[in-house]
């Protein structure tokens, strides 16, 4: 029997991206582990899994936890339970373990492979952070037999910076999207109404949908500017997330005179009728890997407005949006009043993104992670 471990930070993570991995390979004869900081309290973990581990760290790289505590843990269950396999995910994680393991990968007892879900140095970054990240992977690399980058640009940085010999640098179009969830079909227009009523929306009012997390770098002051700029009463605005600063963009929301035409859902599993009852969504990111929401967006034939990042870029490229400069608040509101103006012409974009997704479709990359493993085995 192959023995699988996948490592992460939190829960939250394998809940999002990686259940399909686990239930894939369980169903082929796997024994599959996961292992996360409370993951034995996490219920989707318990059911997906065979087993569950719990490791004291944290997201903060400066928690000391995370060199003094997670390393003997992380190293004691990796030598009980002899893994062929150990995939490590999510910055904090993925170094952390592979410190740890460091030994384990020498003796050829384990191989370790690390998907980089966006390296945190990147082509926009400060020169000195962008310095201590890459300072880090180049680090790590030696304790790594293979390394997956999920955009263009984090492959050709990795390939440039020789993070990892060429042949063990390994691109996969992301983690994959469900298109058999995100599809158009899959949304009844009953469902779209009545969030539209939700929103206290009429047949004239068109809305514009930003489903993020309320932290800096996804700039969620930019969305709201915008929107401001845009000037139009009868369009509307919603956000769908939570996060630390969701008050401050309400108050934000209020001060720009927008507040009765703005909508903050907070957490929400609606998210594919959200998207089908939108014009366009939008995601004003400085940093992204390969955003979930922009493939989700486009495997529902709705277009986005993004900002010429990494990730993004990829995804929109074929034509599938409208890119705009991070922080150009006018751009986007320009992107946002194209849109509303060439209804048609928008409508053919999100028709090109559906097609376009399919390069990302989950059973594709579902089969690149079987070869990849199939090949570490050997």
């Amino acid at each position: 029997m192959n023995r699988l471990l996948i490592i992460t930070t939190i829960p939250a993570t394998i809940g999002a991206f990686l259940l399909p991995f686990a239930y894939h390979f369980r169903d082929r004869g796997w024994r599959v582990d996961a292992m996360a900081c409370g993951a034995s309290e996490n219920a989707e973990c318990l059911q997906a899994f065979d087993r569950v581990w719990d490791v004291e760290w944290s997201r903060n790289p400066l928690d000391p936890r995370n060199l003094l505590v997670a390393p003997r843990v992380i190293r004691e269950v990796a030598e009980t339970q002899q893994y062929d396999i150990i995939h490590v995910h999510t910055p904090v994680a993925a170094f952390v373990a592979r410190y740890a393991l460091k030994d384990l990968k020498k003796q050829k007892k384990v191989q370790i492979i690390y998907t980089a879900h966006g390296f945190h140095f990147h082509s926009l970054g400060k020169p000195l952070k962008n310095s201590v990240f890459l300072t880090l992977e180049k680090l790590a690399g030696p304790w790594t037999n293979y390394l997956v980058t999920i955009n263009s640009e984090d492959e050709s940085a990795a390939k440039r910076y020789q993070i990892l010999p060429p042949e063990r640098i390994r691109y996969m179009p992301g983690i994959g999207v469900d298109l058999e969830r995100y599809s158009p079909d899959a949304v009844s227009e009953a469902d779209v109404q009545q969030v539209r009523q939700e929103m206290g929306l009429n047949e004239k009012n068109q809305l514009f949908l930003s489903a993020i997390e309320f932290i800096p770098r996804k700039h969620p002051q930019d969305v709201l500017n915008a929107f401001a700029k845009l000037a139009r009463p009868d369009v509307h605005l919603a956000f769908a997330g939570e996060g630390p600063m969701l008050e401050q963009m309400q108050q934000l929301a209020s001060d720009l005179g927008v507040k009765n035409l703005v909508h903050f859902l907070g957490h929400r599993r609606d998210i594919p009728t959200l998207v089908r009852a939108s014009v366009a969504t939008l995601l004003a990111s400085e940093q992204e890997g390969l955003p979930r929401s922009v493939m989700e967006s486009l495997s529902l034939e709705v277009p986005v407005i993004g900002t010429n990042i990494r990730g993004t870029r990829d995804l929109l490229e074929k034509d599938c949006g409208l890119l705009v400069d991070v922080g150009d608040t006018k751009g986007i509101a320009n992107a946002m009043a194209w849109v509303l103006d060439h209804p048609q012409e928008a409508q053919v974009m999100g028709q090109k993104g559906r097609t376009w997704m399919a390069n990302y479709e989950l059973r594709q990359i579902v089969k690149l992670h079987e070869e990849l493993y199939a090949e570490a085995s050997a």
